[in-house]
């Protein structure tokens, strides 16, 4: 094979940055579309390509309820639902931030639902309406049929143990819970 000349590696060359400078942008294009980073996120490395320690891919979560930009967010693998929350601008003056576990994981497809004072989820209104399933206390479950102490607590482990519930559906998985108490549970609760 022909060596190349000093001017064709200097061509292939300036085709190889462009490819990566092209290759950069689309990248950080991709970070802008989904917002600015959290707080939790790691600093930006030289060369503006982003390091994170949180290991894993990118959660997509839908954060709702009584939050500034309720939305589609994407979000480091480990976050948690306070990232999520600090995401969508932070609950409103209304929210009630303490009804759900900010600590938890979040998981792919998860919703995180803020329930507003006087809404249904809230402490104040249990019994109106729908549970929220994210915000749902022991109390509140055990007014569902077919809910007692125990199964309630199970859920609530259930749910904490895999960063919140993306839908009723996933309860299935909870021990003790049957097909009968499936139907009250899709009645009785909202994600």
């Amino acid at each position: 094979m022909a060596e190349l000349s000093r001017s064709q590696l200097a061509v292939y060359g300036a085709i190889a940055v462009a490819l990566l400078l092209i290759g950069a942008r689309a990248v950080r294009g991709e970070e802008q579309a989904a917002g600015p980073a959290p707080a939790s996120a790691a600093p930006a490395a030289a060369g503006g390509f982003e390091l994170s320690s949180s290991g894993g891919g990118d959660v997509v979560v839908d954060v709702a309820g009584a939050v500034r930009r309720p939305g589609v967010y994407r979000l480091p693998g480990g976050s948690r639902v306070v990232d999520a929350v600090q995401r969508a601008g932070g609950a409103t003056p209304e929210g009630v931030i303490e009804a759900v576990n900010r600590a938890a994981r979040l998981t792919d497809g998860q919703q995180i639902v803020i329930p507003a004072e006087g809404v249904a989820g809230s402490p104040e209104a249990a019994a109106s309406g729908p549970v929220s399933l994210g915000a749902a206390t022991a109390e509140q479950l055990e007014t569902i049929d077919g809910i007692g102490p125990v199964t309630a607590q199970d859920i609530l482990e259930f749910r904490d143990q895999h960063g919140g519930l993306a839908s009723v559906e996933q309860l299935d998985e909870v021990s003790g819970i049957g097909p009968a108490t499936m139907k009250s549970l899709r009645e009785g609760l909202q994600p």
